[in-house]
């Protein structure tokens, strides 16, 4: 086994190449293809000096989520959309590709790669991966993946904060070919808040709710019920009130048995 790995930069030429045994990976990313360009200036990765969670993927955000905000602003994808997919390509940064190579996207190396290389167990065995310098050239490489290609020209017709259409409209231009991708990108965005980080790229306020509220199709007289997402701060009082209704009919329609509401949780409202 070698004792160590030089990851080198974009421009360099030079490749690596493991001798660990065989791996797999739980990466689901698409082939990407395009060489990342990026200046000796850019941001390096800014990393918490508070006390570290317990939490992994908590720490993870922390450290990242300035150069996701960085990106939304230069590129338009939102943060929240960088930020969980990081949190699921690299394991919240303890993934082999994200330790070993700075890969924190799962971006394979294919046609037009001059850069450092990996070694790694994927769809097929010891597939090459790039490998960077610092963690913020990957986060500048997924957003040119993003922007250059074609099949992913309409989810920048997206409003920059609608995740939710983000999420789903990777899956369908074939990002990942797991079909609960967007499900798993919308749940880490809901569950740790995400989507603060695009108000604030966007220059909101941070605490503005995201009025995430959604037409879906049931099987009833009329076609449609409305759903509400639960931000954080709404109550069913307040959730009532919103919708023109009360408490016990939200409790009925939800089959609620306590009023406890949780972040993400989707309402039937009408």
């Amino acid at each position: 086994m070698v004792a160590g790995m030089l990851l080198t930069s974009c421009g360099s030429k030079k490749s690596v190449r493991t001798t660990k045994p065989k791996t797999t990976t739980t990466s689901s990313t698409a082939d990407k293809t395009t060489p990342v360009v990026v200046t000796d200036d850019e941001d390096k990765v800014t990393t918490t000096t508070s006390p570290r969670s317990k939490d992994k993927v908590a720490n993870y955000i922390d450290d990242f989520k300035d150069i996701a905000m960085k990106e939304m602003k230069l590129y338009k994808i939102p943060a929240s959309i960088t930020l969980a997919q990081g949190v699921l390509e690299s394991g919240s940064g303890n993934g082999r590709l994200a330790v070993e190579a700075n890969n924190h996207f799962g971006i394979k190396c294919h046609t037009g790669w001059t850069g450092g290389r990996i070694y790694h167990d994927d769809d097929e065995d010891q597939e090459c991966f790039r490998t960077y310098n610092d963690a913020s050239y990957s986060y500048r490489d997924h957003s040119l993946f993003l922007k250059d290609r074609k099949r992913y020209a309409g989810l920048f017709e997206l409003d920059q904060d609608d995740y939710k259409g983000w999420a789903r409209g990777l899956r369908k231009a074939g990002y990942a070919t797991d079909k609960r991708y967007p499900q798993k990108l919308i749940s880490l965005i809901e569950r740790y808040e995400l989507y603060q980080y695009d108000n604030i790229a966007l220059g909101k306020a941070v605490d503005e709710k995201p009025r995430v509220i959604e037409e879906v199709k049931e099987n009833n007289t009329s076609g449609f019920t409305k759903q509400h997402v639960v931000v954080k701060g709404d109550t069913l009082y307040s959730v009532s009130k919103r919708y023109n209704t009360t408490v016990d009919k939200l409790k009925k329609l939800n089959k609620l048995k306590t009023n406890v509401l949780s972040v993400g949780q989707a309402l039937i409202v009408k």
